[in-house]
């Protein structure tokens, strides 16, 4: 459980409404992005937006904030009505948003930043009057409950430091309402004490807080009030002492959660063997508490929470494309320091990140060239592949997979979803990898795709191979993992066993 305390059950006597919004709509390309949605922030209270990824989230936000323009409803602020028409509009009228990246410039000063575009100008010379820029920064600070020198550069502070700047200049500009959107993504736990003790004074200061999040216990120990999106709609308002955990999950995921027995039987996995991976201890500040998480060959090890859970943040400890600065990891049996994913790939670990477009292909590359990619890394320059090889290669792991492209040359962009994935795993799986790290594997294919793959992930665990599986969608999950971690805030909350059903994860996820 997370150490955070509360601010207590106690609200405003009078709560006025600042904003709000009536049923507002947005589409693109003809799907709806938000559908009748109704928010009311009032004055003094956080307000927790929460959802699912796709939930509508952020659309809303570009609404609020004038980056989008809603196709339905309407805005009030203070009872009159409002259109932002750009995020400056927006924050004339009163709402300033603070990004989960810091959006200032690390090699301004402090001062700088916070006044960046609106400088105090001197009354004859029009110059601009840095005495009093100096003196307005450290006052805002200061009402923020930092005390740092704003003459000093940006970058001189960590980025807790900054993500409290970023605060001060939205404050700045005389705001009723601030927005923040994931605020605590880069923080630990006691840079996310400090501010939610500055939300805190702003709340007692009468603002309207819009807080979104994907940490459970974070909506409890800081919101007054609990909104949750779903697919573009909302589901309800709520008070927190009136949504237990399991509840507001449930409410995320669209339904009360039901047992689903698992389709993997017992038969078809190989007896777990030897440790392939095993790590005590590991993590990273600001990304992951300490963990111990151990894969075995032969068995699917699955790793499961909420979107923001921490779970992509251990696959990339895992696969040293971040750096761990605690615990250690042994690669059977040997110690593991990766230098990076270099390394990674030469003990034997393979990895199909979740952003396959961004991180996994390179979309004007052929089919053969994604597919052989890993493979030529991993001999190095000096030893290319020859064509014929390539081709070969190639060619098995199109026709092992049922990989639907119109030639080995045709460039991956052009292939659907689930065959850009199928190239995905086809890379890692010509490696010959020890340990396979699937970091949501089936997100966004159709269910043809989907199908195959998870066979394909059953069949290589029956094979001996040690994989990890991440993903989450729950019901996949327990079907085909025969343990599974847990994640919640960044941290590992517990294991679970394989066919254990969607309930039990949910309860974990939920502390219950």
């Amino acid at each position: 459980m997370s150490t955070l305390s509360s601010f207590g059950d106690t609200s405003p006597a009078v709560s006025s409404h600042v904003l709000q919004a009536r049923g507002i709509g947005k589409r693109f390309a003809g799907t709806n992005a938000l559908e009748d949605v109704d928010l009311c922030l009032r004055a003094g209270e956080v307000h927790a937006l929460m959802g699912q990824n796709g939930a509508g989230k952020s659309t809303l936000i570009k609404v609020l904030t004038g980056v989008l323009p809603p196709d339905a409803g309407s805005m009030e602020l203070d009872g009159h009505g409002i259109s932002p028409a750009s995020p400056i509009h927006a924050q004339h009228l009163g709402i300033s948003t603070v990004y989960q990246e810091v959006n200032l410039c690390p090699n301004l000063t402090v001062a700088e930043n916070i006044f960046a575009g609106r400088y105090p100008r001197k009354r004859w010379t029009g110059l601009i009057d840095w005495t009093q820029v100096q003196r307005q920064s450290r006052e805002v600070l200061e009402g923020l409950g930092l005390h740092i020198d704003p003459a000093k550069q940006l970058s001189d502070y960590p980025v807790a430091v900054q993500q409290m700047v970023a605060i001060a200049r939205a404050l700045s500009v005389s705001a009723r309402v601030l927005i923040l959107d994931e605020p605590t993504s880069s923080l630990d736990e006691d840079e996310v004490r400090e501010l939610f003790a500055v939300i805190r004074r702003l709340r007692e200061r009468g603002m309207a807080i819009l807080f979104v999040t994907h940490f459970l216990d974070q909506v409890y120990a800081v919101s007054d009030r609990i909104t949750v999106l779903r697919n573009g709609r909302r589901v309800g308002e709520y008070l927190p002492s009136e949504l237990p955990h399991a509840a507001l999950v449930a409410a995320m995921v669209g339904r009360e959660v039901s047992m689903v027995p698992t389709a993997r039987q017992t038969s078809e996995a190989a007896p777990a063997q030897a440790t392939v991976l095993e790590a005590r201890g590991l993590g990273r500040r600001g990304q992951v508490a300490p963990l111990d998480i151990e894969v075995r060959s032969g068995e699917v090890l699955g790793l499961g929470g909420l979107l923001g859970s921490g779970r992509t943040e251990v696959a990339r400890l895992l696969f040293g494309l971040d750096r761990a600065d605690q615990g250690d990891m042994q690669v059977t049996g040997t110690q593991a320091n990766w230098r990076g994913p270099a390394d990674a790939v030469a003990r034997g670990l393979a990895l199909c990140p979740e952003e396959r477009k961004s991180e996994g292909l390179v979309a004007e590359l052929s089919v053969r060239e994604n597919i052989v990619l890993a493979l030529q890394a991993r001999q190095g320059l000096r030893r290319s592949l020859p064509r014929a090889k390539q081709d070969e290669i190639a060619r098995g792991w199109v026709e092992l997979l049922g990989i639907k492209t119109a030639s080995m040359e045709t460039p991956v962009g052009l292939l659907s979803g689930g065959n850009q994935q199928k190239v995905v795993l086809a890379r890692w799986l010509a490696t010959q990898p020890l340990l396979l790290i699937l970091d949501e594997p089936t997100r966004g294919i159709d269910i043809a795709a989907k199908q195959e793959i998870m066979g394909e992930i059953l069949r290589l665990a029956r094979e001996g191979m040690a994989v990890l599986f991440i993903s989450a969608e729950m019901e996949e999950l327990v079907r085909v993992s025969d343990r599974i971690a847990v994640m919640r805030d960044r941290r590992k909350v517990g294991e679970l066993p394989g066919g254990c059903g969607e309930d039990a994860v949910f309860d974990m996820i939920a502390g219950q």
